[in-house]
């Protein structure tokens, strides 16, 4: 069901007011997706060095608040494990304080939205900072666009089962669940913004280097 929030010209109106405390300049968000083992973490590291984005990883927020040993680490420990989406009250949560501590005016969101409600939820939340003493700006977020590693599932597989990070959701059975989610709970993301002429699609199938080159060539007129 469509509300005011998915109207054109109301989103339009969000980005013309996204702007920080840094000089009045505009928060750019971009949001990455791509399957597990699309390699979007690799090229997110590369936007950052070349085009001073700060790297903020959704599933790399939910690592750090499972290791923190706290109950709420606790409960997205079990989610991530039965291959399922943490609710869209934590993980934004989570991105809010990163976002707000950052202090800076260009941002790539990794593995986020993973699904309509957290789309629809992230672009209604309004980010509260201080920007003087006296004075309180609120910063409406949407993206400028949304950059799809597109990767075939096999060859995800094959990277995934091939790397070694430790990671308790790196098994067939699990990747496999993985897949799944994406495809049912992502992918129609994809197609929301697409239809809306704010998806920027790479073919991730390619050797890293060559991917980047791709990146490049969209980020160019951003650094």
């Amino acid at each position: 069901m469509s509300t005011a929030m998915d109207d054109p010209d109301v989103l339009a109106e969000k980005k013309d007011i996204n702007e920080n405390m840094l000089g009045g300049k505009k928060v750019k968000i971009i949001f990455v997706l791509g399957g597990p083992g699309s390699g979007k973490g690799t090229q997110c590291s590369n936007i950052v060095e070349h085009f001073g984005f700060i790297h903020l990883s959704a599933g790399e927020l939910l690592r750090a608040e499972i290791n923190s040993g706290s109950e709420n680490g606790t409960m997205i420990d079990t989610i991530i494990k039965e291959g399922k989406i943490v609710p869209s009250e934590i993980t934004i949560k989570l991105l809010q304080e990163a976002i707000i501590k950052g202090g800076n005016d260009k941002y790539i969101i990794d593995g986020f939205p993973r699904n309509e409600e957290n789309r629809a939820v992230f672009e209604s939340v309004q980010l509260q900072t201080l920007v003087t003493y006296f004075q309180l700006l609120q910063i409406n977020i949407s993206p400028e666009f949304v950059l799809f590693f597109d990767c075939s599932e096999e060859e995800m597989e094959r990277r995934l089962l091939g790397r070694n990070q430790g990671r308790s959701d790196d098994n067939i059975e699990t990747i496999r669940k993985r897949f799944k989610v994406f495809v049912e709970s992502s992918l129609p993301v994809i197609e929301y913004y697409e239809s809306k002429g704010m998806v920027k699609k790479i073919d991730a199938t390619k050797p890293a280097p060559e991917v980047f080159e791709d990146v490049k060539a969209i980020f160019a007129h951003m650094a």
